[in-house]
C-alpha cells in the first residue's frame, strides 16, 4: 500500500511538473505583431521609418516587462504595396506563427485587405498611417482599428483654418484616383459649410507621378488663388512646390504632407516651403511634457529624431498596448472589447478610441512652416495648434459604418 501512495504522489508531481512547464513556457512565448510596410521599392523610405516608431514602441514596452509579463516581437511584412502580398505573407504568419496582431500605416487598399483577412481568421489589424475613410466607413470591421486621421478629419481641419483665415479664393489640386477625390471632396464640403463666402476658383486633378507642373502652376495663377489645397504626396507634392516657386507662385499652400523632412530636404529650397500649412495627428513640435519625453527617449536611443511617421506608428503602438493591458490577456476578442472606449494619453495629447466605427478621436495639430526650427537646419513645422477632436468629428451615422 505504501508503494502505491508512493506511486500516487511521483505520478502527480510528475503531472503538475509538466503543467508548470507548459505553462511557464506558454507565458514566456512573446506577443507577436506584424508590421505591415513597404520595405523594399519606390516607398520604402515610408515604410521604413513607419517600422522604426513601431520597434521602438516594443522596445520601451519590453524595457518595462512587456505586456502581461510578456515580451512583443515586431515582425516585419514587405507589402511591397501589394494587397494580394501582403494577404499572402500575413496569412502564412497566422498558420504557421499564430500571429494575432497586425499594424501598418502606408496603401489604404493594403489596409482594406488586412481589415478582411483579420475578420476572417480573428485576427486585430490596427492602422496608424492608412487613411481611406472608408476603411471605417462603410467598409469598417469589428477587427480594424485606426489610430491616426482619416482623409474627412484631416481636411476638415484644414479647411477650418482656411476658413477662419480669412482667404477668399481657394483652388485644390489632386491626384486623380480615390484617395484624391475623396480627401477634395471632404475639404471642399468644409471649407464652405464653415464659410460660404469662400469662392472655389478651380479644381485640378492630375495623374499620379506627374514629371511636369507647369502647366498647372500657370492654371492656378491665371485663377487668383490665395490658398493651394492639395492633398498630393511624395513626388508630386515636392515638385508641384519647387515648380511654384520656380513660376512665381505666390499662393500659399495648405497640405496634409508638409510634416516631412525628406520631403522639405527634396524641395531644397525653404523660401518655397515657408509659410504654408499642413495638419497631422503628431508633429514634433507638439508643445506637450510627453512628447518632450518621447522625442528624448528616441533621440538617445537612435541618434535622430522621431519625426512625423515615427511619431504616428509608436503612438499607435502605444494605444494597442494600452488595450492589451486592459484585456488582460492575449485574446483578439478580449482585446477589441477592452479598445472600445478606451482612452490613452499620448505625446499628441489624449486619444479616444470610438466603439460605433473604430475611429479614433483625436486632437488635429495645424502649423505653418517656419525658417527656424530647433530639430533641423532647413525650415519645419513650427509650434502648432490644436483642434479638438470634437470640433471636427463625423458622426458614425455619417460615415457608413455598420459594425457587424
Amino acid at each position: 500500500m505504501k508503494k502505491r501512495m508512493l506511486f500516487v504522489v511521483a505520478i502527480s508531481l510528475a503531472i503538475a511538473g509538466a503543467f508548470f512547464i507548459t505553462t511557464n513556457s506558454q507565458a514566456a512565448e512573446p506577443i507577436k505583431l506584424g508590421v505591415c510596410e513597404p520595405l523594399s521599392g519606390t516607398f520604402k523610405d515610408i515604410g521604413d521609418r513607419y517600422l522604426e516608431g513601431v520597434e521602438y514602441a516594443a522596445k520601451v514596452i519590453n524595457e518595462k516587462g512587456g505586456l502581461l509579463g510578456r515580451k512583443v516581437k515586431v515582425i516585419p511584412i514587405d507589402t511591397e504595396l501589394k494587397p494580394d502580398v501582403a494577404i499572402r505573407k500575413a496569412t502564412k504568419l497566422i498558420l504557421k506563427e499564430n500571429v494575432r496582431y497586425f499594424c501598418g500605416g502606408t496603401g489604404s487598399s493594403v489596409g482594406g485587405g488586412m481589415s478582411v483577412l483579420a475578420e476572417k481568421n480573428n485576427a486585430l489589424m490596427l492602422s496608424y498611417g492608412m487613411a481611406a475613410a472608408s476603411l471605417t466607413g462603410k467598409k469598417c470591421s469589428k477587427n480594424f482599428f485606426r489610430a491616426c486621421l482619416n482623409t474627412d478629419i484631416q481636411s476638415f481641419a484644414l479647411a477650418m483654418w482656411v476658413a477662419k483665415s480669412g482667404y477668399k479664393k481657394v483652388l485644390g489640386i489632386a491626384q486623380d484616383y480615390s484617395f484624391g477625390h475623396e480627401a477634395s471632396a471632404a475639404f471642399m464640403k468644409k471649407v464652405k459649410e464653415l464659410n460660404p463666402s469662400v469662392e472655389i476658383v478651380g479644381e485640378l486633378f492630375h495623374k499620379a507621378g506627374e514629371k511636369d507642373f507647369a502647366p498647372y502652376v500657370s492654371q492656378i495663377i491665371a485663377s487668383g488663388a490665395e490658398v493651394v489645397w492639395t492633398p498630393n504626396w511624395g513626388n508630386d507634392l515636392s515638385l508641384l512646390i519647387k515648380q511654384g516657386g520656380t513660376l512665381g507662385l505666390k499662393a500659399k499652400i495648405v497640405s496634409y504632407y508638409l510634416n516631412d523632412e525628406y520631403l522639405i530636404k527634396s524641395v531644397a529650397d525653404d523660401s518655397a516651403i515657408i509659410g504654408n500649412i499642413t495638419a497631422e495627428a503628431y508633429m514634433l513640435s507638439i508643445p506637450t511634457e510627453k512628447n518632450r519625453k518621447f522625442i528624448e527617449g528616441f533621440y538617445k536611443d537612435k541618434g535622430y529624431y522621431p519625426s512625423w511617421l515615427r511619431g504616428k506608428a509608436y503612438t499607435a503602438t502605444m494605444f494597442w498596448a494600452e488595450a492589451v493591458k486592459k484585456a488582460g490577456k492575449d485574446d483578439v476578442n478580449a482585446v477589441i472589447r477592452a479598445w472600445e472606449g478606451l482612452t490613452y494619453e499620448g505625446p499628441a495629447g489624449t486619444w479616444y478610441m470610438r466603439p460605433c466605427d473604430h475611429q479614433a478621436q483625436l486632437p488635429v495639430w495645424v502649423a505653418e512652416m517656419v525658417k527656424d526650427s530647433k530639430f533641423f537646419k532647413h525650415a519645419f513645422v513650427g509650434t502648432p495648434t490644436m483642434i479638438p477632436a470634437k470640433d471636427i468629428k463625423i458622426t458614425c451615422e455619417e460615415t457608413g459604418c455598420r459594425m457587424k
